[in-house]
This record gives C-alpha cells, structure tokens and sequence, in this order.
C-alpha cells in the first residue's frame, strides 16, 4: 500500500516500525475449538501504528450492511487507491482446501475491479488472486469470533519524503514493553512461559485426542496461518539488521543473529510438535519436552528484549 504512493520500505521494517512482534495464549478465547495463540499483534494495530509514527493519514471503517461497505470499496477503488480488508479465510476461493479454517482475522489488499471481479494481492497466496463480487461479500462478512464487519483501510495522505529512524527506534522500544512489560500472565515472555505450562498439562487434564487437536493448531498458527510465529521471528531480525546500517548501532546486528536463533527454537518446536501429533512414543517429542522447548524460547526472547531495552538511542 505504501509502494502504491511511490515509498520505498520493506516488509521486516513496516514490521518493526508497526511493532508488530508480540505473544500470547488466551486459554478463554476458542478458534476452531481450540485455545487461541497468537505469536503477533492484531494486525490492524501494525497498520495503525506505522501509518501513525510515518505521518499517513488513513480511513479505517467498519459496516454493518454489506452493500454499504461494497459500494464503499467501489467508490475508493474507482480513485486507484489499494484498499486493505479483514475477512475470513475459510470462503476464499484461492485459497487450497487445506488452507481453509474459520479463521476471521485475515488481511488482504484489494487493488482493482474489472466487470463483477476484484484483484487481491494476498502474503500467503502470490500472484494475481481474483474474487467475485458475491465471494467478496461472504468473506467479508462471516460470523463467530472477531468478525470483521466488514472492516477496510486505506491510506489518504502520504509524506513525500520520509524519515524512518525515529519511527524504528519508537518501534523497538514498544516491542520491548509489549514483551517484558506487560502486566498480564498470558502475554508476551510471561505468556510463552504460561503457554507451555498448559502444553505440559494438556494430555493430563484433556487427553490424548483433545491434547493433539491443541497442539495441532498451535503449530498450524506458528507456522502456516497469518500468525507466523516463528517466520516473524525471522522477520524482526531482519528489521534488527536493516535498523543496526539505519541508526549506525552495531549492537542491534548482534541481536539479530540471537532473534535468528530464536525463530529456529520455535521452527524445532514446531517439528518436533508436528511429529507429536503424529503419535510418535519418542520421549524427544513428548509433551514435556515441547514445554522445556518453549521455555527455552521464552528465555531467549527475554533475553533480547532485555539487551534491546538497555540500548540508549
């Protein structure tokens, strides 16, 4: 979106800018029937916030009729402007099968309109993806949890020239709050630390069935859904090293080697994990060994949240 208006920034900035690096298990929050985890900040709030410290002004809207909110998407599309929307990935129809959860909480850009069809720029599936009118109302438009009413963006007024050391240094100090500061049980190192508390105790207190399913999902957001746990890992030490050449710190290269190694712990979790679900008797994949595993990765990125916070910019 901000490419449309001819600024060059990248995908692991926007990221670090948006500080969109966070955790956390809601044990009380159900997706498709399983304890929600999160391994990212909404990402309504990494628009909000890289818009905000860059100087864009945007329009963000919700609806709740949808011919309302189509013949809003018209109107803007027809001035040229991409347009973001929320919508449910379980109706898309270029999605694959297998892809397909009742998931709401998806992101995709809308940048044209030809006879009765919409062109989306998808993060998941490349290429041009085409949707049909009636498709763009169903997946606008689902119900269960965070239904996204129709909700859509799109950037108004964009700063020729732009400054992106300030907004990356505002960036790393909110993902080092998020991470260390705040004061609830069940987010950011103190909610890894409480996420695998609950692995450990699923088999015992579920069984193996229900233990499995959780665990399943778990996986499937860290590694194929729009949470990426560990591929935003990956991401933020990009943004790590991209900031240490933008603020002449070369500490902050040092870190994203250490933020490397803590998106390979999670992708071992992730593997080992996926090997659990398969009903492997191996103890290395056992359910307190995917804890101590988790433990290890609250230590590391506990570890470079505090190196990052003792940075004086």
């Amino acid at each position: 979106m901000l490419g449309y208006f001819k600024i060059k920034i990248t995908e692991p900035m926007v990221f670090g800018i948006g500080a969109g690096y966070s955790f956390g298990h809601l044990p009380f929050m159900k997706i498709n029937y399983s304890p929600a985890t999160t391994f990212r900040t909404l990402p309504g709030k990494v628009f909000g916030r890289t818009c905000n410290s860059l100087g864009v002004k945007f329009e963000r809207m919700a609806f709740r009729n949808p011919q309302k909110a189509m013949d809003e998407l018209d109107r803007v599309l027809e001035k040229g402007i991409p347009v973001g929307v929320q919508v449910t990935v379980f109706y898309l129809p270029f999605f694959p099968p297998e892809y397909r959860m009742h998931y709401n909480m998806h992101n995709m850009v809308v940048y044209g309109k030809e006879n009765n069809e919409y062109f989306v720029a998808d993060s998941i599936i490349e290429g041009e993806n085409k949707i049909s009118y009636q498709d763009m109302i169903k997946v606008r438009f689902p119900k269960g949890a965070f239904a996204p009413n129709g909700k859509m963006y799109y950037m108004t007024k964009v700063p020729k020239t732009m400054d992106f050391r300030k907004p990356a240094i505002d960036g790393i100090k909110k993902s080092c709050n998020e991470m260390l500061d705040v004061p609830f049980w069940m987010i950011g190192v103190k909610g890894i630390r409480f996420f695998a508390r609950q692995v450990r105790k699923w088999p015992v207190k579920y069984g193996n069935k229900i233990a499995s399913q959780y665990l399943n999902q778990s996986i499937l957001f860290l590694e194929e859904v729009g949470t990426g746990g560990a591929g935003y890992r990956f991401m933020y030490g990009a943004f790590l090293n991209e900031a240490a050449d933008l603020l002449q710190r070369d500490e902050l290269k040092e870190i994203s080697l250490e933020m490397g190694k803590v998106g390979d712990r999670w992708r071992n979790f992730s593997y080992l994990g996926a090997r659990n679900c398969k009903n492997r008797p191996e103890p290395e994949f056992s359910y307190d060994y995917l804890a101590e595993i988790l433990m290890d990765c609250a230590d590391m990125e506990e570890k470079v949240f505090r190196k990052l916070k003792k940075i004086k910019f």
